[in-house]
């Protein structure tokens, strides 16, 4: 039987954009992936024809696709069956809305949206529209994600307890940005908790939260403490202790706590010997999680039977030899052949359409919508405000810049 193709549409050309449109087009069968394939029918810079004409060519898309000078054009593109949207969180709510009200279906880069307002209307959109949507939170989609859970879900590690996540980077914010870069700009919702709290949050998550039965799961209790940097007021380091309610009969109330910094490293030389970024404690034992944890690639589980299972997850790709490279800005370029990852998520958004479903299975568009609320709990507590029009739905916004 014949693969099915889907034809993508690429809203953004950045360097984000550039790295998941060259996993995407690499052949599925490298990670055994034999029931769909990707093609890229189109692209569009809001910069002009010419910005998104150069990066097709730079992500050798077929020479056959579009390039686009406006999102709009893109949108009305009747060849695209879903669109990856790559912009700045800040303008996720437009662009995502923008798609869904054409008639497409999307996979929106994280974090989703910049509160829970707007995510809750884009969820409410494209139930309303019959669309797929999905947070393309692409670290649940691993392997080693997958693998993670399953020990969870079994029981190897016993009845849950705690998890502890960071996502730590020492980015020298006064050397390496100035005021309207997008990780400190509040017009572009800068800050650490958006950008890289959203995935210790994550993982927080998707070990305490999703794995439990869907009519189990509530909504966690929120504490956190935020430090601010002076230049411009956004979150340079973040703290979030979280509660997950859970019956006594089943272990009783589960803890997680989320850290996030760009003042600090939690792996200092790159190489691991900072230990393990990510925790996950049972009565059993403890799951072990190693940096990047956005791109983790070794896990360790260690049990109270005295059973220690050392793990290393290698991403698959064109191979050696291949001539083929890939990467990301801060992680620089991997070995040659070898895929950066993101095709995962892509791959469970084709099969999402080929199979009819709306949501991706390891992150549904409630869990997205539920983790926003946390964040803006977290700005909440920590008076971390935005701009009126970047917290803005359909041209309202709400007071002091909150939900």
């Amino acid at each position: 039987m014949e693969p099915t193709t889907i034809r993508w549409g690429i809203l953004a050309t950045g360097s984000i954009a550039e790295t998941f449109t060259k996993d995407l087009l690499v052949d599925p069968n490298t990670r055994n992936i034999t029931t769909i394939k990707h093609t890229v029918v189109a692209a569009a810079s809001s910069s002009g024809v010419s910005r998104a004409q150069e990066f097709l060519t730079r992500v050798s898309a077929p020479s056959s696709a579009t390039a686009y000078g406006t999102y709009p054009d893109l949108a009305r593109d009747l060849t695209v069956d879903i669109i990856y949207i790559a912009t700045p969180h800040s303008h996720h709510y437009q662009n995502v809305k923008l798609c869904l009200e054409a008639g497409k279906n999307v996979l929106c880069e994280k974090a989703f949206t910049v509160n829970a307002s707007q995510a809750k209307e884009l969820v409410q959109l494209a139930r309303a529209k019959n669309l797929f949507l999905m947070e393309a939170l692409w670290t649940r989609y691993f392997p080693l994600s997958v693998y993670v859970r399953e020990c969870i879900m079994t029981g190897r590690l016993g009845t849950i307890q705690r998890a502890v996540a960071d996502n730590s980077l020492d980015l020298r914010p006064e050397e390496s940005f100035g005021r309207d870069h997008r990780m400190v700009s509040p017009d572009l919702a800068g800050g650490v908790l958006l950008d890289m709290g959203i995935y210790s949050l994550t993982w927080i998550f998707q070990t305490l939260y999703t794995t439990q039965l869907p009519e189990e799961r509530v909504s966690p209790r929120v504490a956190s403490s935020v430090q601010k940097y002076a230049p411009t007021g956004v979150d340079e380091t973040a703290i979030v202790l979280l509660t997950f309610p859970r019956d006594v009969e089943r272990g009783g109330d589960m803890h997680g706590i989320a850290t996030t910094s760009f003042r600090v490293a939690n792996d200092i030389d790159g190489k691991g010997t900072s230990g393990p970024a990510i925790r996950i404690q049972g009565t059993k034992g403890e799951m072990q999680v190693w940096p990047p944890i956005f791109r983790p690639t070794r896990t360790r589980l260690i049990l109270a039977d005295g059973t220690v299972e050392d793990r290393t997850w290698t991403q698959p790709g064109p191979g050696r030899g291949s001539n083929w490279y890939n990467g990301y800005s801060l992680a620089g370029r991997n070995a040659e052949g070898e895929g950066y990852g993101m095709f995962w998520e892509a791959d469970e958004a084709a099969m999402a359409l080929v199979e009819g479903r709306k949501e991706g299975r390891y992150q549904g568009l409630d869990e997205s919508v539920c983790i926003m609320q946390v964040m803006d709990e977290v700005r909440r507590q920590n008076d971390l405000v935005y701009p009126r029009d970047i917290e803005a739905v359909d041209g309202t916004s709400f007071n002091n810049g909150y939900i």
